[in-house]
């Protein structure tokens, strides 16, 4: 991780939030690992995932993610996305 500049804690304001006790351990447990006491921990991460969220990230269709699947199917009726008869029965038990 790249050093950070020095913080005045006098110009630090003080946030209070809830977490659940698995994440307050682990947490902890990151704390006593890393020497770096749990605010710390918090306010590097909080700074960490609003950074990556800052990151425009380019628009990727569903069928750029699955265009590989997309038409892969064999045999079958060709109208089977678009014929509602297919859909008979469907969701019946």
């Amino acid at each position: 991780m790249t050093a950070r500049p020095s913080v005045s804690f006098a110009c630090m304001n003080t946030l209070t939030v809830k977490i659940p006790p698995s994440l307050d351990e682990a947490l902890a447990q990151a704390s006593a690992r890393t020497h770096i006491n749990k605010s710390e921990l918090v306010r590097r991460a909080l700074d960490l995932y609003l950074r990556q969220r800052d990151v425009e990230q380019p628009f990727v269709s569903a069928l750029d993610q699955a265009g590989d699947l997309a038409g892969c199917f064999a045999g079958g009726p060709r109208d089977l996305s678009s014929n509602p008869e297919h859909l008979a029965g469907f969701g019946r038990i």
